[in-house]
Protein backbone atom coordinates (compact mmCIF):
# COMPACT_ATOMS: atom_id res chain seq x y z
CA UNK A 1 0.00 0.00 0.00
CA UNK A 2 1.38 3.19 -0.81
CA UNK A 3 1.13 6.34 0.52
CA UNK A 4 -0.84 9.15 -1.44
CA UNK A 5 1.19 11.85 -0.48
CA UNK A 6 5.01 10.66 -0.59
CA UNK A 7 6.83 11.26 -3.84
CA UNK A 8 10.07 9.92 -4.50
CA UNK A 9 12.92 12.34 -6.18
CA UNK A 10 15.78 10.78 -8.44
CA UNK A 11 18.15 13.50 -9.32
CA UNK A 12 17.26 15.70 -5.92
CA UNK A 13 20.13 17.70 -5.46
CA UNK A 14 20.76 18.47 -9.04
CA UNK A 15 18.61 21.55 -11.48
CA UNK A 16 15.62 19.37 -12.02
CA UNK A 17 15.23 17.05 -9.19
CA UNK A 18 16.05 19.35 -6.86
CA UNK A 19 13.34 21.77 -8.68
CA UNK A 20 10.69 19.22 -8.75
CA UNK A 21 11.53 18.66 -4.93
CA UNK A 22 10.95 22.23 -3.89
CA UNK A 23 7.89 22.63 -6.05
CA UNK A 24 6.41 19.19 -4.13
CA UNK A 25 7.71 20.69 -0.53
CA UNK A 26 5.96 24.24 -1.35
CA UNK A 27 2.64 22.33 -2.38
CA UNK A 28 2.44 20.25 1.17
CA UNK A 29 3.84 17.07 -0.46
CA UNK A 30 5.74 14.84 0.97
CA UNK A 31 9.82 14.43 -0.99
CA UNK A 32 11.67 11.47 0.07
CA UNK A 33 15.15 12.53 -1.79
CA UNK A 34 17.39 10.10 -3.40
CA UNK A 35 20.82 11.33 -2.82
CA UNK A 36 24.41 9.62 -2.93
CA UNK A 37 25.49 11.80 -0.38
CA UNK A 38 22.89 12.29 2.54
CA UNK A 39 25.87 14.47 4.39
CA UNK A 40 26.37 16.89 1.08
CA UNK A 41 25.65 19.99 1.18
CA UNK A 42 22.59 19.74 -1.44
CA UNK A 43 21.34 16.71 0.40
CA UNK A 44 21.36 19.01 3.67
CA UNK A 45 19.88 21.89 2.41
CA UNK A 46 16.88 19.61 0.91
CA UNK A 47 16.56 17.97 4.34
CA UNK A 48 16.27 21.41 5.71
CA UNK A 49 13.31 22.24 3.31
CA UNK A 50 11.65 19.09 5.07
CA UNK A 51 12.20 16.42 2.49
CA UNK A 52 13.31 12.77 3.78
CA UNK A 53 16.86 11.59 2.96
CA UNK A 54 17.61 8.16 1.21
CA UNK A 55 20.57 7.16 0.16
CA UNK A 56 20.85 5.21 -3.21
CA UNK A 57 22.63 5.08 -6.19
CA UNK A 58 20.77 4.35 -10.15
CA UNK A 59 23.54 1.54 -10.49
CA UNK A 60 22.29 -0.28 -7.21
CA UNK A 61 18.35 -1.60 -8.03
CA UNK A 62 18.42 -2.84 -4.79
CA UNK A 63 18.63 0.96 -3.57
CA UNK A 64 15.91 1.82 -5.62
CA UNK A 65 13.78 -0.91 -4.74
CA UNK A 66 13.89 -0.03 -0.49
CA UNK A 67 13.81 3.47 -1.55
CA UNK A 68 10.28 2.93 -3.84
CA UNK A 69 8.85 1.45 -0.98
CA UNK A 70 5.57 2.92 0.05
CA UNK A 71 5.94 6.23 -2.71
CA UNK A 72 2.83 6.90 -4.75
CA UNK A 73 4.69 8.36 -7.13
CA UNK A 74 8.27 8.55 -8.85
CA UNK A 75 9.92 11.50 -10.76
CA UNK A 76 12.82 9.98 -12.99
CA UNK A 77 16.04 12.04 -14.43
CA UNK A 78 19.13 10.87 -14.88
CA UNK A 79 22.44 12.51 -15.67
CA UNK A 80 23.11 14.00 -18.82
CA UNK A 81 25.39 11.60 -20.93
CA UNK A 82 27.52 11.98 -24.17
CA UNK A 83 29.85 9.21 -25.05
CA UNK A 84 28.81 5.79 -25.21
CA UNK A 85 29.52 4.26 -22.01
CA UNK A 86 27.77 6.87 -20.27
CA UNK A 87 24.87 7.21 -22.83
CA UNK A 88 24.58 3.25 -22.28
CA UNK A 89 24.34 3.97 -18.21
CA UNK A 90 21.70 6.51 -18.75
CA UNK A 91 19.61 4.26 -20.75
CA UNK A 92 19.99 0.83 -18.13
CA UNK A 93 19.16 3.52 -15.67
CA UNK A 94 16.16 5.17 -16.86
CA UNK A 95 14.58 1.94 -17.38
CA UNK A 96 15.85 0.27 -14.22
CA UNK A 97 13.79 2.86 -12.62
CA UNK A 98 10.69 2.46 -14.71
CA UNK A 99 11.21 -1.54 -14.04
CA UNK A 100 10.98 -1.43 -10.26
CA UNK A 101 8.50 1.44 -10.51
CA UNK A 102 5.88 -1.34 -12.03
CA UNK A 103 7.42 -4.09 -9.85
CA UNK A 104 6.72 -1.80 -6.78
CA UNK A 105 3.17 -0.60 -8.06
CA UNK A 106 4.03 3.04 -8.30
CA UNK A 107 1.15 5.13 -8.92
CA UNK A 108 2.50 7.57 -11.17
CA UNK A 109 5.87 7.66 -12.69
CA UNK A 110 7.25 10.91 -14.24
CA UNK A 111 10.10 11.18 -16.73
CA UNK A 112 11.81 13.84 -17.87
CA UNK A 113 13.20 13.41 -21.40
CA UNK A 114 13.60 15.87 -23.80
CA UNK A 115 12.03 17.78 -26.81
CA UNK A 116 11.69 16.32 -30.01
CA UNK A 117 12.88 12.62 -28.49
CA UNK A 118 9.64 11.37 -30.31
CA UNK A 119 11.26 12.57 -33.45
CA UNK A 120 13.89 10.70 -34.51
CA UNK A 121 16.51 13.50 -34.28
CA UNK A 122 19.82 11.44 -34.84
CA UNK A 123 21.19 13.30 -31.76
CA UNK A 124 22.43 10.56 -29.30
CA UNK A 125 21.75 12.28 -26.24
CA UNK A 126 18.21 12.60 -26.94
CA UNK A 127 17.54 8.93 -28.71
CA UNK A 128 19.05 7.90 -25.76
CA UNK A 129 16.06 9.54 -23.89
CA UNK A 130 13.70 8.15 -26.98
CA UNK A 131 15.17 4.46 -25.93
CA UNK A 132 13.36 4.86 -22.46
CA UNK A 133 10.81 6.47 -23.50
CA UNK A 134 9.51 3.45 -25.64
CA UNK A 135 10.21 1.14 -22.30
CA UNK A 136 7.87 3.35 -20.24
CA UNK A 137 5.15 3.38 -22.81
CA UNK A 138 6.42 -0.53 -23.09
CA UNK A 139 5.83 -1.26 -19.80
CA UNK A 140 2.72 0.48 -19.25
CA UNK A 141 3.23 1.71 -15.85
CA UNK A 142 0.86 4.92 -15.26
CA UNK A 143 3.63 7.45 -16.44
CA UNK A 144 3.69 11.13 -17.80
CA UNK A 145 6.38 12.31 -19.99
CA UNK A 146 8.31 15.86 -19.88
CA UNK A 147 9.98 16.77 -22.86
CA UNK A 148 12.16 19.98 -21.63
CA UNK A 149 13.27 21.90 -23.99
CA UNK A 150 16.96 24.06 -24.26
CA UNK A 151 17.47 25.07 -20.27
CA UNK A 152 17.72 28.93 -20.01
CA UNK A 153 20.33 28.13 -17.24
CA UNK A 154 23.01 27.12 -19.82
CA UNK A 155 22.53 30.46 -21.08
CA UNK A 156 23.91 31.70 -17.29
CA UNK A 157 27.26 30.74 -18.70
CA UNK A 158 27.76 34.44 -20.62
CA UNK A 159 26.64 35.77 -17.29
CA UNK A 160 30.13 37.20 -15.84
CA UNK A 161 31.07 39.24 -19.34
CA UNK A 162 32.93 42.33 -18.67
CA UNK A 163 32.86 45.34 -21.24
CA UNK A 164 31.13 43.32 -23.84
CA UNK A 165 29.37 39.87 -23.91
CA UNK A 166 29.41 38.02 -27.17
CA UNK A 167 27.32 34.95 -26.90
CA UNK A 168 29.84 32.42 -29.51
CA UNK A 169 26.86 30.16 -30.80
CA UNK A 170 26.58 27.87 -34.11
CA UNK A 171 23.11 28.76 -34.71
CA UNK A 172 21.33 30.45 -37.43
CA UNK A 173 20.58 34.46 -36.33
CA UNK A 174 16.79 33.91 -37.44
CA UNK A 175 16.06 30.44 -36.29
CA UNK A 176 13.96 30.76 -33.00
CA UNK A 177 14.92 28.45 -30.30
CA UNK A 178 11.99 27.53 -27.54
CA UNK A 179 13.54 27.76 -24.09
CA UNK A 180 12.90 26.63 -20.48
CA UNK A 181 14.05 27.35 -16.82
CA UNK A 182 14.65 24.41 -14.73
CA UNK A 183 12.57 25.96 -12.21
CA UNK A 184 9.68 25.51 -14.04
CA UNK A 185 10.34 22.05 -14.93
CA UNK A 186 9.95 21.41 -11.38
CA UNK A 187 6.45 23.35 -11.44
CA UNK A 188 5.24 21.29 -13.96
CA UNK A 189 6.12 17.71 -12.76
CA UNK A 190 4.64 18.86 -9.13
CA UNK A 191 1.46 19.88 -11.12
CA UNK A 192 1.98 16.48 -13.10
CA UNK A 193 2.20 14.68 -9.51
CA UNK A 194 -1.17 16.99 -8.28
CA UNK A 195 -3.46 16.17 -11.05
CA UNK A 196 -2.24 13.02 -12.07
CA UNK A 197 -5.84 12.34 -14.43
CA UNK A 198 -4.94 15.57 -16.47
CA UNK A 199 -1.27 14.10 -17.06
CA UNK A 200 -0.96 10.29 -16.57
CA UNK A 201 -0.67 8.39 -20.32
CA UNK A 202 0.23 11.88 -21.84
CA UNK A 203 3.69 12.79 -23.10
CA UNK A 204 4.30 17.00 -23.34
CA UNK A 205 6.95 18.75 -24.84
CA UNK A 206 7.52 21.77 -22.24
CA UNK A 207 9.09 25.58 -22.95
CA UNK A 208 8.35 29.08 -21.52
CA UNK A 209 9.65 31.21 -24.24
CA UNK A 210 10.69 31.38 -28.14
CA UNK A 211 12.92 33.82 -28.89
CA UNK A 212 15.93 34.19 -32.05
CA UNK A 213 20.01 34.62 -30.47
CA UNK A 214 19.34 38.07 -31.11
CA UNK A 215 16.87 38.52 -29.05
CA UNK A 216 18.51 36.66 -26.45
CA UNK A 217 21.30 39.24 -26.60
CA UNK A 218 18.97 42.10 -26.24
CA UNK A 219 17.73 40.90 -23.35
CA UNK A 220 21.04 40.13 -21.94
CA UNK A 221 21.96 43.55 -22.61
CA UNK A 222 18.87 45.41 -21.07
CA UNK A 223 18.53 43.49 -17.99
CA UNK A 224 22.76 43.88 -17.59
CA UNK A 225 23.51 47.04 -19.17
CA UNK A 226 26.31 45.42 -20.62
CA UNK A 227 26.74 45.64 -24.30
CA UNK A 228 25.74 42.15 -25.70
CA UNK A 229 25.88 40.74 -29.26
CA UNK A 230 25.60 36.89 -31.04
CA UNK A 231 28.45 36.13 -32.95
CA UNK A 232 27.59 32.94 -35.22
CA UNK A 233 30.19 29.83 -35.35
CA UNK A 234 29.69 27.25 -38.27
CA UNK A 235 27.04 24.50 -37.56
CA UNK A 236 28.60 21.24 -37.58
CA UNK A 237 27.29 19.47 -34.68
CA UNK A 238 24.49 17.15 -35.20
CA UNK A 239 22.15 19.12 -32.73
CA UNK A 240 22.44 22.49 -33.97
CA UNK A 241 21.93 21.09 -37.21
CA UNK A 242 17.99 19.60 -35.83
CA UNK A 243 18.23 23.46 -34.21
CA UNK A 244 18.67 25.43 -37.29
CA UNK A 245 16.28 22.54 -39.56
CA UNK A 246 13.14 21.41 -37.49
CA UNK A 247 14.34 22.23 -33.43
CA UNK A 248 11.55 22.12 -30.73
CA UNK A 249 7.71 22.68 -31.05
CA UNK A 250 6.46 22.80 -27.66
CA UNK A 251 2.74 24.50 -27.56
CA UNK A 252 3.45 27.31 -25.56
CA UNK A 253 0.38 29.34 -25.49
CA UNK A 254 -1.30 26.27 -24.27
CA UNK A 255 1.05 25.51 -21.66
CA UNK A 256 0.55 29.21 -20.58
CA UNK A 257 -3.53 28.89 -20.21
CA UNK A 258 -2.61 26.30 -17.54
CA UNK A 259 0.81 27.95 -16.28
CA UNK A 260 0.88 31.93 -16.56
CA UNK A 261 3.48 31.40 -13.99
CA UNK A 262 6.22 29.94 -16.64
CA UNK A 263 9.39 32.22 -16.66
CA UNK A 264 9.74 34.29 -19.83
CA UNK A 265 13.80 34.34 -20.65
CA UNK A 266 13.72 37.99 -19.50
CA UNK A 267 12.02 37.14 -16.18
CA UNK A 268 14.14 34.28 -15.64
CA UNK A 269 17.45 36.36 -16.28
CA UNK A 270 16.39 38.94 -14.03
CA UNK A 271 15.49 36.69 -11.26
CA UNK A 272 18.52 35.57 -11.37
CA UNK A 273 20.56 38.27 -12.02
CA UNK A 274 19.23 41.32 -10.79
CA UNK A 275 20.11 40.76 -7.06
CA UNK A 276 24.15 40.14 -7.72
CA UNK A 277 23.89 43.48 -10.11
CA UNK A 278 21.95 45.66 -7.39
Amino acid sequence: MSDSRVVLVIGATGRQGGATARALLDRGRAVRALVRDPAGPAARALRDQGAELVRGDLDDPGSLREAMLGAHGVFSVQALAYEPETLAAEVRQGKTVADIARDSGVAHLVYSSVGGADRHTGIDHFESKAEIERHILALGVPATILRPVFFMDNLLHYADAEGERLLSLPVRPDRPMQFIASDDIGLLAADAFEHPDHFIGRQIEIAGDELTFPEVARIYERVTGTPTRLETLPIEERMFEWFAEEGYQADIPALRRRHPELLTFERFLTRRLRPALA
